[in-house]
């Protein structure tokens, strides 16, 4: 039984149906079958109002060819037809995302495609008309980069991969590395040489270099002329001067070495470089090792209890010969490294950004010439310790010895740094230079210095032998070498090696 509800004036006519979005579709496939029939009926039964004997049965094929020919407007307002496929034209909406707000994106209607027409709506596409967006797989690499493409992608996309710093780009998929000695150009398509590098003399390290090599020079030269002037004056006789021009020689070619290592290489200066390094220190230690050999020889002769002779080889000329023999080991450790290695100039390359034309000086070139050098400063340095205890008045011992450990802790300094560091010319030059300054200025300026200043000094007096054997302090063995040094001066006095008779003013330190 139905109930009839009265009107009040709160009923309204709303309903809370709501239309599927979908349910069009279903609408237009009803209405298509409802046409499809109708063409039928109308092609088949004309005037004929419901179905015919020719409808009856309903035929198929003839319903489809019916619903092919369809052709109306949908509930949508579209045109609905069917191709000889039996499909409906396709139409698509085309949907954005885009930004709404901030924060807020959504997908917006910007074009459709209906039956092959493309419809588009600029505007809501690129609503910012100076901001284009772009729409690739992968950016063009930039300079000094190459594309490296996937194996299994698309040749529109790849990767892009830098060169290293030594390569350039050959082509847009290969890096390929510069020979040593260039680097690649500033566009990175090729390579350029990489200008060489040598010490140029306007440059701080050998501009002080060149400085203190003069300023060597100039002393050596000063004390050599000092030397040459009073030559037969005491000062100079006792300090052996045949032997001492050979060691101002020695310091003046070690000055002079500075000049053939700074100046831009080439190969003469290549051999005088080999020529100077192993041969001025060999000529300074040489005459070293015979003059303290010679005072070590007194000295030993001084502590026997007799002595009937004179020390072998202690003539001026015997020591000349002497160091001669030493210095020409050297020159032939030199010659042979010439035939081993000759001197040429060469490339170094410290690091592939960085190439230095230098003399193709090798480690074996540089150490057997040192090692000999070194073998003549321990021998200097031996018997400059042994010598230590020679007459209280006779000064040369000590500043030999003084000048020998000095020069040890700077050839003990140089032999890391050479081989440690890159700046090894300048090294060289310095510790050559050092060197020849410790041997100038502890052994020849004391005598300058007597010579010029205190001429009072410069006399024989000061130079005969005393009867007091100087001693390190804790020796007590001071006074009896004391009596043996008097006795043996007392008996060279008396007699000499040949039985002669020698000079009262004789004595052992006339042989020094």
């Amino acid at each position: 039984m139905d109930v009839v509800q009265p009107l009040t004036g709160s009923l309204t006519l709303r309903t809370h149906h709501v239309q599927d979005s979908k349910m069009g579709f279903v609408i237009n496939a009803i209405y298509s079958m409802a046409y499809g029939l109708h063409n039928m009926q109308m092609s088949l039964c004309p005037g004929y109002a419901g179905l015919c004997d020719a409808m009856k049965p309903i035929d198929g094929r003839k319903l489809l060819d019916s619903l092919m020919k369809t052709n109306f407007t949908g509930v949508s307002g579209d045109m609905i037809l069917f191709d000889e496929n039996g499909d409906s034209p396709g139409r698509y909406e085309i949907m954005n995302f885009k930004e709404m707000g901030k924060d807020y994106f959504d997908y917006i209607n910007v074009g459709s495609w209906d039956n092959g027409e493309l419809k588009m709506d600029d505007d809501e596409v690129w609503s910012k008309k100076n901001n284009i967006i772009r729409s690739v797989c992968s950016e063009p690499c930039e300079k000094g980069q190459i594309k490296v493409i996937r194996k299994g992608e698309v040749s529109c996309c790849w990767t892009c991969t830098p060169c290293k710093e030594n390569e350039y780009v050959f082509d847009e998929y290969t890096c390929k590395a510069c020979q040593l000695g260039s680097w690649p150009t500033d566009d990175l398509t090729g390579c350029d040489l990489i200008p060489v590098q040598y010490l140029r003399w306007g440059d701080p390290e050998p501009i002080a270099a060149v400085v203190f090599a003069c300023l060597g020079l100039l002393a050596t030269l000063f004390v050599t002329v000092v030397f040459i002037i009073y030559r037969d004056t005491p000062v100079v006789k006792s300090s052996s001067r045949e032997l001492c021009y050979i060691i101002l020689a020695g310091i003046c070619l070690g000055y002079l070495c500075t000049f053939c290592l700074i100046a831009k290489p080439k190969q003469i200066y290549c051999y005088l470089q080999r020529i100077g390094i192993g041969l001025s220190p060999a000529m300074s230690y040489s005459a070293l090792v015979t003059k303290t050999n010679r005072i070590a020889r007194i000295l030993a002769g001084s502590k026997k209890k007799i002595c009937t002779k004179k020390p072998r080889f202690m003539s001026a000329c015997a020591q000349l010969v002497i160091a001669f023999i030493l210095i020409c080991i050297q020159l032939g450790i030199i010659v042979a490294l010439f035939i081993m290695e000759p001197p040429d100039i060469m490339h170094d390359y410290p690091s592939i950004r960085e190439v230095y034309l230098i003399c193709n000086t090798t480690n074996l070139g540089v150490v057997t010439p040192l090692g000999y050098n070194g073998l003549l400063i321990l021998s200097c340095t031996f018997y400059a310790f042994k010598t230590r205890n020679v007459p209280a008045n006779f000064n040369e011992a000590k500043y030999i010895a003084f000048t020998m450990y000095t020069t040890c802790i700077i050839w003990l300094a140089f032999v890391p740094i050479y081989f440690g560091s890159n700046y090894k010319i300048i090294t060289m030059c310095f510790s050559v230079s050092l060197s020849a300054t410790v041997a100038l200025g502890c052994m020849f300026v004391p005598k300058v210095y007597i010579i010029l200043a205190k001429p009072e000094r410069n006399v024989r007096s000061a130079f005969t032998t005393s009867t007091v054997v100087r001693m390190h302090v804790g020796d007590g063995k001071s006074s009896s070498a004391a009596s043996r040094s008097s006795s043996l001066v007392n008996l060279w006095k008396r007699r000499g090696s040949s039985g002669e008779t020698l000079s009262k003013s004789e004595n052992y330190l006339e042989f020094l």
